[in-house]
């Protein structure tokens, strides 16, 4: 609690470098927006999933709900910057890429849809015509954290809030998380307010839609964060989170609030083991995991972390076998009977952008 405050309080004294930040995204949209700078366009439907802040607002989940809702009726393709990783410029990912050549997130696409095209390139003007050179029966690209940059402009944009750090109560970088101008969600055609209470009620809803203000025609859409069953790292083993097990969560995401939330009411106890976002773990940390892991006394205990974490520990396969390192999967639930309606405009954009070929 103590550390929170002070950090908090230390960023409240960030302010002036907050409005400088201001300044600098609010000159920079302003060019956009007076065609100082161009934007170019691409003719083929790119679906942009993005954000107005740093940390986990849900893009990775909700990449993967679209390849899921899309796959058997186009071809479909990621673009990613690919965060982190070791390589610079494009790459598309085949069967002996790895996390540190593409970066966590795409790696995680590959390795769940063998079949999907997955890009990575951090000039995704650029990319673009090199992965249509790569995968010319491309129909559809779905563009990850791609939404602040306007160097693109992409056909339908889907912008992600978090329940709990709604844009409209975040300030700027550094005292808060916003990287772009509150003002940009106007240029969204779809908000989805993500990792909602499974209970949001009606009024609430009123309330929440009240306070982001949809500009005319804007969508906005709710959904909450469902966990399916855990799985073993190596082998897959699936298994069910039981109240009586104790649990070492083991973490390198931006906001593991819900998780957390989660072994709160499905495991006996659980201790965290909280690493930077996009941590690249080493083997020194696997060992501190082992330690730390050995250290609990409960006899029912297991090591649990998420499929973003897994995909950068899964090279120490060898040493994992034996550990009982379990991997939850996460996709997003469309609450108040609305997920048909998202699905159905998702769609309709694709097979219109094709008419209008």
């Amino acid at each position: 609690m103590f550390s929170n405050f002070f950090l908090k309080s230390f960023r409240i004294l960030l302010l002036p470098f907050a409005l400088v930040y201001w300044l600098g995204i609010s000159i920079r949209n302003w060019l956009y927006d007076k065609k100082v700078y161009t934007s170019t366009a691409f003719g083929l439907p790119l679906i942009c999933i993005g954000n107005l802040s740093v940390g986990g607002t849900g893009k990775s989940p909700m990449v993967e709900y679209l390849v899921e809702l899309l796959q058997d009726k186009f071809k479909v393709a990621t673009l990613s910057r690919g965060y982190k990783r070791k390589t610079k410029g494009y790459t598309l990912a085949n069967k002996n890429s790895t996390a540190l050549e593409i970066g966590d997130e795409p790696m995680q696409f590959h390795l769940k849809f063998p079949d999907l095209a997955v890009a990575v390139g951090e000039k995704r003007i650029e990319a673009i015509p090199q992965l249509l050179h790569d995968r010319p029966e491309t129909q559809v690209i779905i563009l990850d954290d791609g939404f602040q940059h306007r160097a693109i402009t992409a056909g339908l944009n889907i912008l992600l809030t978090d329940y709990s750090n709604l844009f409209t109560r975040d300030f700027y970088l550094p005292t808060g998380d916003l990287r772009d101008l509150k003002s940009s969600y106007k240029r969204a055609e779809i908000l989805v307010v993500t990792k909602c209470k499974p209970e949001l009620g009606e009024v609430e809803r009123k309330k929440l839609l009240n306070e982001i203000s949809p500009a005319p025609g804007q969508l906005v859409f709710f959904t909450t964060l469902e966990y399916g069953q855990a799985f073993h790292i190596t082998n897959e083993k699936k298994i069910d989170l039981d109240i009586n097990t104790e649990v070492l969560l083991v973490t390198g995401i931006a906001n593991p609030g819900p998780l957390k939330k989660l072994l709160e009411e499905h495991s006996s106890s659980y201790h965290l083991m909280s690493f930077p976002d996009h941590h690249i773990f080493s083997i020194d940390d696997l060992n501190d995991i082992k330690k730390r892991f050995e250290d609990i006394r409960h006899k029912d205990k297991i090591i649990l972390t998420t499929e973003k974490d897994a995909v950068r520990l899964v090279k120490f396969r060898n040493d994992l076998t034996e550990l009982p390192l379990y991997v939850i999967p996460v996709r997003h639930r469309f609450l108040f009977g609305e997920g048909e309606k998202f699905d159905k405009v998702v769609g309709e954009f694709i097979t219109g952008f094709k008419k209008r070929e």
